[in-house]
């Protein structure tokens, strides 16, 4: 597989939670290492740029109120097989249908509220990590 970077957001309601420390812990204990990470907030126009393509379903409107509600940590996470290791440490979008263990299983509230967001594919990590974050941002490991 080789290194790869992906992209990982803590989401507004696990920030809320104070749960920050436990996640990020999670990713350095499975292999995984920081290469960029920023506590902000989002704005309306790059969540709707970020998650443009759920624009026409209809909990697009939700969703990003969702996101913008409140402050989010975002990462580059990198390792070897970042992108899939950083889907299997999250678990399935619905918390309650995910392994015991995973992020979304401790942190998840709901479906839409299930703590945490990573790239699915090389190419949407490229895509999400170029919206939050300049190259210069992000180290070389």
């Amino acid at each position: 597989m080789g290194i790869e970077k992906t992209f990982s957001i803590i989401k507004p309601n696990a920030v809320k939670k104070g749960v920050i420390g436990d996640i990020v812990k999670q990713f350095e204990d499975s292999g995984l290492r920081i290469a960029a990470m920023k506590l902000t907030s989002i704005s309306k126009d790059k969540c709707e740029l970020f998650y443009a393509e759920h624009k026409e379903r209809p909990f697009f409107g939700e969703l990003v109120s969702f996101m913008t509600s409140g402050p989010v940590v975002m990462m580059c996470l990198a390792g070897e097989g970042a992108i899939l290791k950083n889907r299997e440490i999250m678990g399935a979008t619905d918390p309650k249908k995910a392994n015991p263990g995973t992020l979304r299983a401790k942190h998840g509230d709901s479906v839409g509220e299930n703590a945490v967001h990573g790239s699915d594919s090389p190419e949407s990590a490229a895509r999400e990590l170029a919206i939050f974050f300049d190259k210069h941002e992000m180290i070389n490991l």
